[in-house]
């Protein structure tokens, strides 16, 4: 009853094929066309208290263990921090306790807590 139920399956198998690559091309272009227009995230300035806040943090662990949250961060499981957006924070282990590298210790300046590894850009 499809429309493609009388062609022969050589003919199918080429449409098939020929709308796979026509979704291919499109979807490359908007990979493209996305990449140039989603800026990418710019360091938040700092009120005094973060300031602060960050100088404590490299005089405990450097300043190159500092990363920004570059998205808001909603803790869901235990040991996960709920974080917001701009806030600076060090990386303890870049690795959770099961082994897990898409989520990071960090020290938040006070809490401790997992975070997710993509929502962070060094600072």
């Amino acid at each position: 009853q499809m429309p493609h139920g009388h062609m022969p399956l050589p003919s199918f198998w080429k449409m098939v094929e020929d709308t796979l690559q026509q979704s291919g091309a499109q979807l490359r272009t908007f990979c493209q066309t996305f990449e140039t227009v989603t800026p990418s995230p710019v360091t938040q300035p700092l009120n005094p208290a973060e300031e602060r806040k960050v100088l404590s943090l490299v005089s405990k662990h450097g300043p190159d263990k500092l990363y920004q949250v570059t998205s808001n961060i909603s803790g869901s499981k235990d040991l996960d921090l709920t974080l917001q957006r701009g806030q600076i924070v060090a990386l303890l282990q870049s690795v959770d306790t099961k082994g897990n590298t898409s989520r990071w210790l960090v020290d938040a300046g006070g809490p401790r807590g997992f975070v997710p590894a993509g929502k962070l850009q060094p600072y």
